[in-house]
């Protein structure tokens, strides 16, 4: 038996926020996530928007957290070294009829405490953004709204949870959890493991969990969002995030710049039963175009690179369901996650240690170290200060994925770091090598190569993202070309 003071289901932004703030006292944590790595699920596919908060009912907790969290991203962003731009945002209005549902998102933003919240004209909001479309009547502008990289976010938080003493153990999938006198057993393929307090951050399968150990049943939907990523050449087309009049479905589809210069248009709201459902389908993709097309103009849509589809944690109330289960002591949930829930990711931590500091007595540590140094990238530097590096390290200068320019020093890096890559998708998600115009067509093989040299293994046990998705099924090494010596590579 493993045993823990708290253990925490899942390695998404939720939970790694959790175990970040969780991370500043003196108590054994651990995160168990069922994939290879953290950031494989609804974290890893999705806007990548900090919201300024107007959407959200007010009183709510997902309004309280989100305008909480939009206050502290940029900090954090400081702090871990990940990127963020504060580019603001413009929900538009096509038409006079609906300006009550604009005023009333305005009103409700006043309410939450967003700050700076104004409805601009037109003439307005064609003199911030040329490319909206002609017919706009109005625009509700919130210069507090920010983009993010998702995956640079909860990467970053759970690297610092590490360092901080926080232990994680992947591929690692609950089966079952067992109510003690005090505390819980969670049944895993790799032991079990024991603690006092659960929380219980496991997104589209909260409500699982939930239901083992209350009387008083969670129910949460799976609902599917396909985007379309476009290529850097579009990412100037709009600066702020543009968003449709919010409808029963969320926030309708927007067209935003990413902060690594893309533009992404999505996501959908298509709600389904299967929680591994990640699939784009075409009627998704179309209703994307479409949409993204009603409030921005001449979207290049010839410039499309990829597509993909995320699911949300949607519980059936619309609200994040966070603190003590009633009828479990100890069990803490925190489902319910979705939009805002990655700009909410750091009160979410905040909220969810302080129920657990009250219940546990926690003391803070002296040693906490709050702060997070990314991969470095030699883009950023200085031709001097490249040049300087390369000399160094040799690696540096040679380029792996030539559509992002992604060096092999940053690939190693990548895999070297607490909490390293163990995959072509855990290098994509942390250094985007892949992430260009070709889709890893031209670096795959030599990523691959990388990551059989760093991690010890065969090229054929690399795998895509873990488990069974592994790239080579069997080599042929009779095929493999001859070195100097007549070896065969």
């Amino acid at each position: 038996m493993q045993e823990y003071d708290v253990i925490i289901i899942g390695g998404g932004v939720s939970g790694s926020a959790c175990a970040r703030e969780l991370s500043r006292y003196q108590t054994r944590v651990c995160v168990l996530e069922k994939q290879e790595d953290v950031c494989c699920g609804t974290s890893k596919a999705n806007s990548g928007i900090v919201h300024a908060g107007f959407d959200a009912a007010p009183g709510s907790l997902m309004a309280k957290l989100n305008v909480r969290g939009n206050e502290k991203m940029e900090q954090l962003s400081k702090e871990l070294d990940f990127p963020f731009q504060k580019n603001g945002s413009l929900v538009i209005c096509r038409d006079r009829e609906d300006m009550p549902k604009l005023e009333k998102l305005y009103e409700q933003g006043i309410a939450n405490g967003v700050k700076e919240l104004r409805i601009l004209t037109k003439e307005e909001v064609l003199a911030l953004e040329p490319n909206v479309t002609d017919d706009v009547y109005a625009a509700l502008y919130a210069p507090t709204g920010g983009i993010v990289c998702p995956f640079s976010l909860n990467i970053a938080l759970a690297e610092n949870a590490c360092a901080n003493g926080v232990e994680f153990r992947f591929d690692t999938e609950v089966s079952g959890i067992e109510r003690q006198e005090e505390g819980f057993v969670l049944h895993t393929a790799k032991g079990d493991f024991s603690a006092k307090y659960v929380v219980n951050a496991a997104g589209v399968y909260a409500d699982h969990f939930h239901n083992m150990v209350s009387e008083s049943k969670l129910h949460i939907t799976a609902r599917r969002g396909d985007y379309c990523l476009l290529d850097k050449s579009a990412g100037a087309h709009v600066a702020k995030t543009i968003f449709a009049l919010p409808g029963k479905f969320g926030k309708g589809i927007l067209v935003s710049p990413t902060v690594h210069g893309n533009l992404i248009l999505g996501p959908t709201a298509i709600d389904i039963v299967d929680k591994e459902g990640t699939n784009t389908t075409r009627e998704g993709l179309d209703q994307v175009l479409e949409k993204a097309g009603m409030n921005v103009k001449n979207l290049p849509m010839r410039q499309v690179i990829t597509s993909f589809a995320g699911l949300r944690a949607h519980e059936d109330g619309h609200e994040f369901v966070i603190g003590e289960v009633k009828d479990a002591p100890g069990f803490i949930d925190c489902a319910g996650i979705e939009s805002p829930g990655l700009t909410s990711c750091p009160a979410i931590g905040e909220m969810v240690a302080g129920i657990l500091r009250e219940k546990m007595g926690l003391v803070e540590k002296e040693d906490f170290h709050a702060t997070r140094k990314g991969i470095l990238d030699p883009k950023t530097l200085s031709m001097e200060e490249r040049n300087a590096l390369i000399r160094e390290n040799p690696a540096y200068g040679n380029i792996i994925c030539r559509c992002e320019m992604i060096t092999e020093g940053e690939i190693v890096d990548a895999i070297r770091r607490p909490l390293g890559a163990k995959s072509l998708d855990g290098i994509k998600r942390r250094t985007r090598a892949g992430m260009g115009r070709c889709q890893a067509g031209f670096c795959s093989p030599r990523t691959m190569e990388i990551l059989s040299r760093e991690l010890g293994i065969g090229m054929e046990a690399v795998t895509k993202s873990g488990g069974g998705s592994q790239i080579i099924k069997g080599i042929n090494k009779d095929a493999l070309p001859e070195d100097e010596t007549g070896e065969r590579a």
